[in-house]
């Protein structure tokens, strides 16, 4: 028996016939009898009964295969592939080793899953990332020691990444951030101004210089309590001996370029500096007539000079939503004060607080509290207390609300004033990338390492985890939450306009192309659904076993096409 196919025309339009027939001779002739139509029957169930009629074994497809190995490795694909396009592994070791494997192992794993090295010693052999690498079965001790080698490579590796990225008179951008430390024995270790807002812990500071578009170009390790002024000196050092640029132009934050290390910026010289003055140098400046508050009747921008900062160019900006803002947490803050000062003037009547020392501790600790102490007039005796605002410094304060003042060295010619307020708001990229670093992201923090060369490598790790995912966001930007082409700024005070693709991706959740908008984390979640697995065929033993890898989605095509990587590379 067999399966027919009969072709016919009827009124012009063709029709095909699916026949069960049975051939026999007669009379030494081939013959052919039809045993039922098949016509009506769907495709797949005549596509069985003519394997079956060829003689095929037929099982359902439960039983087919056995896949005794599912290993997640779109996500692995994508970074490694990403880590290797950058020629991060030729940055570490130009030939092959288990060492340059083992390290670059650790920075994938970094961008998949950050956690302790057992952890990841673990996770290796939980995708596709050990096999790969062919450091699957490597213990902690192996990574430790993998540590150990990345952190003897990091000055080469930051000196070619400058060669990338930074020339002669580039804007390099420079800023400081603390994470807290877990124990007690880290030289490192030291307790200081915490931006983790945890002060019940010691703390190590890192440093972050970046190029004009906020690209990790180097990171370099701090003692907790090292005041951020101090650190700059670090940064030039590497930036002039190691990277060997005479000509540059820092842009770091008010804290961090003091006019003291301005001065010392002077004196070493082929150094310009953007940044911003605080608020009493700004008072300062009112005072002495440099600055007319008039100026802002009709513009929110413009260029003074100020005996004051002689060889230096103030570019004075004034942001009314700011102001508004800095007036409400104002407002918010006095009347929070108000209240809590009213229950120590209550404490006082009862005659709990008797004392002025009392009265004075208490009290204190109420308008430190919140940084109102300046605005507040106390009169504390053996048994009295009254405040009253000091109206006339709140409202000193207030006429400066909204306004900031960018300095620089930086001639008009290279950046005229409104390019110095946006170069001094590049500084926002240095922000971004912290938030990558100190989020779940890379989990630079908490740090638990206790030797100080560990804690650097720690840190290295982690910046070379960076240093990926910034290029791997920027390739994946159509698929992100972020725009892909902002428009260029028109006012450098008011906030960064959008993009209307940016505004429909935010609105739709949805890409130009119909693909749903993601975040890092979960476009890396979506990619580790393409597996690679172990298919051992019914019947047969291991060694009948072959790989099959996962078909993508049309939206994982997209991130390896984006990227210009194979997704067969797991």
């Amino acid at each position: 028996m067999h399966v027919a196919r009969v072709r016919s025309v009827h009124g012009g339009k063709e029709y095909v016939s699916v026949l069960l027939r049975q051939s026999y001779r007669e009379d030494g002739k081939v013959k052919h009898r039809t045993l039922a139509s098949l016509t009506a029957l769907p495709p797949a169930v005549i596509d069985v009964i003519e394997r079956s009629l060829r003689g095929e074994t037929l099982v359902p497809a439960g039983t087919a295969f056995r896949i005794v190995r599912s290993l997640p490795g779109g996500h692995v694909a994508a970074v490694l592939g990403m880590l290797r396009s950058l020629g991060l592994e030729a940055l570490l070791d130009r030939a092959p080793s288990r060492a340059r494997d083992l390290g670059v192992a650790l920075v994938v794993a970094r961008l998949l899953a950050p956690c302790s090295k057992l952890a990841t010693a673990r996770a290796l052999e939980m995708t596709t990332l050990g096999e790969v690498m062919g450091v699957a079965g490597a213990d902690e001790n192996e990574l430790y020691g993998a540590m150990d080698w990345l952190l003897a490579r990091q000055a080469r590796v930051e000196a070619a990444l400058a060669r990338r990225h930074l020339t002669g008179g580039s804007l390099v951008l420079y800023d400081l951030t603390s994470v807290y430390v877990e124990g007690s024995h880290c030289p490192l270790a030291r307790h200081g101004h915490s931006r983790d807002h945890r002060p019940d812990r010691p703390q190590i500071e890192f440093g972050l210089l970046t190029d004009e578009r906020g690209c990790p170009v180097a990171v370099e390790a701090f003692a907790g309590n090292t005041a951020d002024p101090a650190t700059v000196e670090a940064a030039v050092t590497k930036l002039r001996d190691r990277f060997g640029l005479t000509e540059l132009v820092l842009v770091g934050d008010r804290g961090m370029l003091t006019q003291a290390r301005i001065e010392r910026l002077r004196e070493t010289g082929g150094i310009g500096w953007v940044s911003c003055l605080r608020a009493p140098a700004i008072q300062a400046l009112v005072e002495a007539g440099d600055l007319q508050l008039g100026l802002f009747d009709e513009t929110n921008l413009a260029e003074i000079t100020s005996p004051q900062f002689p060889g230096e160019r103030l570019v004075v900006c004034r942001n009314p939503a700011l102001a508004t803002e800095r007036s409400r947490k104002r407002e918010a803050l006095l009347v929070a004060t108000e209240g809590a000062l009213a229950k120590v003037a209550a404490s006082v009547a009862r005659g709990r607080l008797k004392t002025a020392a009392a009265i004075g501790l208490r009290a204190g600790r109420v308008v430190n509290a919140k940084k109102m102490a300046k605005h507040f007039e106390l009169d504390i005796a053996e048994g009295v207390f009254a405040y009253h605002r000091r109206t006339e410094a709140i409202a000193a304060e207030a006429a400066l609300d909204g306004l900031y003042v960018v300095r620089t060295s930086v001639s008009a010619e290279r950046l005229e004033s409104a390019a110095v307020v946006e170069t001094y708001k590049r500084l926002s990229a240095v922000e971004r990338d912290f938030r990558a670093l100190k989020g779940d992201d890379l989990a630079v923090r908490p740090i638990f390492h206790w030797r100080e060369d560990r804690v650097r490598a720690h840190l290295f790790l982690c910046f070379l985890a960076a240093y990926v995912r910034w290029h791997l966001e920027a390739a994946w930007a159509p698929l992100l939450f972020r725009d892909e082409t902002p428009p260029a700024r028109t006012d450098p005070v008011a906030p960064p306009e959008r993009s209307p693709g940016a505004i429909a991706k935010e609105r739709d959740h949805r890409t130009a192309d119909g693909f749903p908008v993601h975040s890092f984390p979960t476009l890396l979640a979506e990619l580790a659904t393409l597996t690679r697995n172990r298919v051992v065929p019914a019947g047969a033993d291991e060694r009948a076993a072959f790989e099959l890898l996962t078909e993508p989605t049309p939206l994982q095509a997209r991130a390896f096409e984006l990227i210009g990587v194979s997704p067969g590379s797991m």
